[in-house]
């Protein structure tokens, strides 16, 4: 096998469309077999749809037209149990584990007096404590031998991003998990790692940011705006970041983190 991730086998969350299944594709481009989940189910709480069981077979099918082996599991990353059990059983198919990329993640908009418990206790449970359940399911397999976690953040894990409460601080938590992670792990040889997007097309784009931001505070555009000349970027841009931490080009990389911005934390 040749590429930068040759015989890697690695864990992706929310892998059915977006960021996810752009990571997964990259990935095995490079070599790697991977383990993909995700809810294809919809969370009332939010206002835009979630894949289906027919995009994960999909991401599946991209991959395997790389002649790489996917593992396809449809779990709720908030449920800790039933996803320790699905990636031991895609673990034990593909022979081990190398590594994980927590990228399952929702958003919710709203001002801060408009946004309710529910959509606080729904964006907390799947942006931090589904990216620890993602670490949990996955270091058994890695504490022995090593490996890398990549847990997606957002640029609003580093500012303070306004409009969307529950997600900056669930992505700065995010944050701190991973740095504490990193420290706790070294001594295993596991890499923790964090990526910072900015805006990215992939389905999870509530219209309510927009007319919020045109109708009603219009004040706080200019937070939302990147440095560089472009308005999102691509998937495969974030895949890029994720592939260098995954590969060993990253072995002495940890508690990084990996800003693939547009230069919008500049702002």
């Amino acid at each position: 096998m040749t590429g930068r991730v040759a015989g890697k086998r690695v864990l992706i969350t929310g892998a059915a469309r977006g960021m996810g299944r752009s990571h997964a594709v990259r990935l095995a481009e490079e070599g790697a077999d991977v383990i993909l989940v995700d809810i294809c189910a919809p969370i009332p709480e939010l206002e835009y749809p979630l894949a289906s069981e027919e995009d994960l077979a999909e991401t599946a099918r991209l991959v395997e037209k790389h002649e790489r082996h996917a593992v396809t599991k449809v779990v709720d990353v908030r449920d800790a149990a039933a996803l320790g059990a699905a990636v031991d059983e895609a673990v034990a198919e593909l022979g081990g584990l190398d590594g994980a990329v927590a990228n399952a993640g929702v958003l919710t908009v709203g001002t801060w007096d408009e946004t309710t418990a529910e959509q606080w206790r729904t964006v907390v449970d799947v942006n931090l404590i589904g990216t620890w359940n993602t670490c949990a399911a996955a270091l058994p397999h890695l504490v022995d031998r090593g490996g890398s976690l990549v847990n997606i953040s957002s640029s609003a894990g580093l500012k303070g991003t306004p409009l969307h409460l529950p997600y900056t601080a669930s992505k700065h938590g995010v944050v701190g998990l991973s740095r504490a992670l990193a420290n706790e792990l070294a001594a295993q040889n596991v890499r923790v790692n964090t990526v910072h997007p900015t805006g990215v097309e992939t389905g999870m784009r509530p219209a309510s940011l927009q007319s919020l931001l045109a109708e009603e505070r219009p004040d706080l555009v200019p937070i939302f705006l990147n440095a560089l000349p472009a308005l999102m970027a691509e998937p495969v841009d974030i895949s890029n970041a994720v592939l260098f931490l995954i590969s060993d080009e990253s072995r002495y990389v940890t508690g990084l983190e990996f800003k693939v911005d547009a230069g919008v934390t500049l702002r």
